[in-house]
């Protein structure tokens, strides 16, 4: 009786069913999430060796977050909704730069800066919580699922963009299965699409010999790296303020995916709500500076995958998160997870990203565009922010910074919508 006058988001699931959801979360995000070490160690220059330790630390990292945001720590931390947080791709970019002029330790040393300074200024951006109206919030959930589809598609079709006729046939194929699963299935089994077809799409790819698992056997059962594994952290004051712009930036990403899950859920975001959410993240960058991590966000495919799925329980990004922090502890787990071929999570990530992008439609909805200028401030929010997307190197000759803002789809689908909505919404006009 207890459990069934408790809001969804606090109801506890059964040990199973939340088992298998947080399963199915993991393995929505985990190529995104280990991605961006992968590509930082790469461009740095670093060894394979140490490559793992960084994708180690980022798991565990992700792991944390994610707990600490669905179960929260006091009025303090933590926004206590199923949203489960992975390396952001914003950071990339300003990593590499930093690590080329002044080293990996400037690199951390700004991280756990811009972590500090994240926790502090929490609560004065939350209040601008009213700044973000659905006009805003759906035209930036809209570009966030836009902009990943390329990412899906880069999944199944490998570097070159085109696709065997056996990785297609396959990734299709697991698109029909979820599509089956979630128009005849009911309960926990209708609840499963997205595992089922990850699961079946593995075994599938075993039998068209898609895959590759030589990588699990050498890979340690136990392992971590020592905090500060660089050596003491350095704080050049350039590296500093661009790794704070960085989170700023990473602030307005997942204000809107924040404000979307509690639309999802049922359960509104408050500013306060935010403020907890967001201080998490500026968790993340202390935790990262410290443990050779990553600055964390909320992942849109897992925003997606709550619309999908309808479970609504914080307990099963509780559930993922702990699972996230094996995986960073056991590396041989990530071995077998990171496995999993770019076809098939490609075609999962495809239904995912899809769904975000329907959600940001599905709150455009609400929108009043008659008489206002809100029609124009989502065209121009989805030209802007798909800009970089059909066009990857429109801003290379920019300024670092510009490229850090205006060659991030959601970033600057973000920052347009925002002014924008100030433009037409905030400021009184001429008679």
């Amino acid at each position: 009786m207890e459990t069934a006058l408790k809001h969804p988001v606090d109801q506890v699931l059964p040990p199973a069913r939340l088992g298998l959801l947080g399963l199915q979360h993991v393995l929505a995000m985990y190529t995104g999430c280990v991605t961006v070490p992968l590509v930082f160690g790469a461009a740095a220059g670093l060894d394979t060796r140490t490559i793992g330790l960084l994708v180690n630390a980022d798991l565990l990292v992700a792991g944390l977050i994610t707990v600490l945001q669905a179960l929260g720590i006091g009025t303090v931390l933590g926004i206590r909704l199923p949203v489960v947080a992975g390396a952001t791709f914003t950071a990339v970019t300003p990593m590499i730069l930093i690590a080329g002029q002044y080293g990996v330790q400037a690199v951390y040393g700004s991280m756990l800066a811009a972590g500090v300074f994240g926790i502090l200024i929490a609560v004065p951006f939350a209040r601008a919580v009213r700044f973000f109206p659905p006009v805003v919030t759906g035209s930036v959930i809209t570009v966030i699922g836009l902009s990943l589809i390329g990412v899906g598609a880069g999944l199944i079709t490998g570097q070159d963009g085109t696709g065997s006729g056996r990785e297609l046939g396959l990734a299709f194929g697991i698109v029909l299965v979820i599509v089956l699963v979630g128009r005849f299935a009911r309960g926990l089994l209708g609840q499963l699409g997205v595992l089922i077809g990850l699961i079946g799409g593995t075994i599938a790819a075993i039998l068209l010999g898609l895959t590759d698992f030589s990588g699990v056997g050498g890979a340690a059962w136990l392992g971590i790296a020592q905090p500060f594994h660089f050596g003491p952290p350095q704080f050049p004051l350039a590296a500093v303020v661009s790794m704070c712009v960085v989170m700023l930036v990473t602030f307005t990403e997942s204000t809107a995916s924040m404000l979307a899950v509690g639309e999802m859920t049922g359960r509104p975001v408050t500013s306060r709500d935010l403020a907890r959410g967001l201080a998490a993240e500026g968790v993340s960058g202390v935790l990262g500076g410290v443990m050779n991590g990553f600055l964390d966000t909320v992942f849109g495919q897992n925003v997606g995958l709550v619309g999908i799925t309808k479970a609504r329980s914080r307990y099963v990004a509780a559930v993922a998160g702990v699972i996230l922090v094996l995986l960073g502890l056991i590396p041989k787990l990530g071995a077998v997870v990171a496995a999993l071929p770019g076809p098939v999570v490609g075609a999962a990530g495809l239904v995912m990203f899809a769904t975000v992008a329907a959600l940001g439609i599905a709150i455009l909805r609400g929108v009043d565009f008659e008489n206002t200028g809100n029609l124009l401030i989502v065209a121009v929010t989805i030209g802007v922010g798909l800009l970089p997307v059909v066009a990857p190197k429109i801003y290379q000759s920019f300024p670092a910074w510009a490229q850090v803002i205006g060659g991030s789809a959601i970033t600057s689908a973000a920052l347009t919508a925002f002014v924008l909505n100030l433009l037409f919404n905030h400021t009184r006009r001429g008679t």
